[in-house]
């Protein structure tokens, strides 16, 4: 955006701070009538014919201009991948406490990155590893879906799990369904 001397165009369409067509001007009579104003010249449409430009207070447009971003980059929703690491021999009370965490992430809108690490002879048995992966994946469909599958990279077996925007009908249900208590209906 330029102000002033930068602005090249030899005639531009004028307006002035509340709307108001003073016409098309050339740049020399333009940069006149802003400083008769005490204001700036501030070139708007730079690819129309003729270019227009504005005669406006430079530093509180910036300021405005800066507020309405600084709006829009909070009405953002930022997703944030949460990291959890299993290993291919995990205990069972210790699966569900991974998942409840993940469930938990999932709920509130976080993408889950489980990595199933191998160490040493543990690279012998990938297939318990995969099994483990996919078992937690199934204990989480009711929540999430998988982004990204299962690949082998190096030791670890990484899956990315994203919330489906589904969510339990109330606290209690999603409590329930990380313990894995079923009711009789």
């Amino acid at each position: 955006m330029r102000i002033n001397r930068e602005i090249r165009a030899d005639k531009l369409r004028v307006v002035t701070e509340n709307g108001e067509q003073l016409g098309i001007l050339t740049l020399r009579e333009a940069l006149i009538k802003a400083e008769e104003m005490g204001l700036d010249l501030v070139e708007i449409a730079p690819t129309a014919k003729p270019p227009v430009a504005k005669i406006i207070d430079y530093g509180k447009f910036r300021y405005h201009q800066a507020k309405k971003e600084k709006e829009g980059k909070k009405a953002q929703v930022q997703i944030k991948v949460k990291e959890i690491k299993i290993k291919p021999n995990i205990d069972t009370h210790d699966l569900q406490t991974k998942l409840k965490h993940a469930r938990d992430f999932l709920i509130k809108g976080n993408k889950v990155r489980l990595l199933m690490v191998f160490r040493g002879r543990e690279m012998l048995h990938i297939d318990l590893g995969q099994k483990v992966v996919r078992e937690f994946c199934e204990n989480l469909a009711d929540v999430s879906m998988v982004e990204a599958p299962g690949r082998l990279l190096g030791r670890t077996i990484t899956t990315v799990l994203a919330p489906s925007g589904k969510r339990p009908k109330s606290a209690a249900a999603g409590n329930e369904a990380a313990q894995g208590v079923v009711r009789n209906k």
